[in-house]
């Protein structure tokens, strides 16, 4: 049985990138009710500048660019809010690894390495928790322990 420290060094990278994603990166392109005021937005609404840089990628991302934003900011905002909190813990990742995959290789990678890092680093991060899950620090853990019982 490993020790409760163990557990929590191995939450502290999904803790850590959902935080940032949810309060950081989702909310300023996703309304939320801690979303920048500055920005205006109404409650899940996309920023208004967001669907116009998606259909820049083009193909696919021009013909639906108001889905594809609305999907990313969405996966980025409440995705992080579930990775956070260890919800759903591998549907977010799932999510937040096709975003960032879209991000850096349809925005980012053409402004060199050093502009990738931030998108790897949640790549990774939720690479790592689509494969483990949430932990014994996460509400997944809560709801499978109690099924079990």
């Amino acid at each position: 049985m490993p020790f409760w420290w163990q557990d929590f060094l191995l939450a502290l990278p999904r803790i850590i990138c959902g935080y940032l994603l949810t309060s950081d990166f989702g909310a300023a392109k996703f309304g939320l009710p801690w979303s920048p005021v500055d920005n205006n937005l109404g409650l899940f609404e996309v920023a208004f500048w967001f669907p116009k840089d998606v259909a820049a990628y083009g193909g696919i991302f021009a013909l639906f660019p108001a889905f594809f934003a609305w999907m990313g900011a969405f996966s980025e905002a409440v995705g992080g809010m579930f990775l956070l909190f260890g919800f759903q813990t591998r549907i977010a990742s799932f999510l937040i690894l096709g975003t960032m995959l879209v991000a850096i290789f349809m925005q980012q990678i053409s402004n060199g390495l050093c502009n990738c890092l931030p998108a790897m680093g949640f790549l990774w991060v939720s690479l790592f928790t689509l494969i483990l899950g949430s932990g014994r620090f996460g509400i997944d853990y809560l709801i499978t322990k109690k099924k079990k019982s």
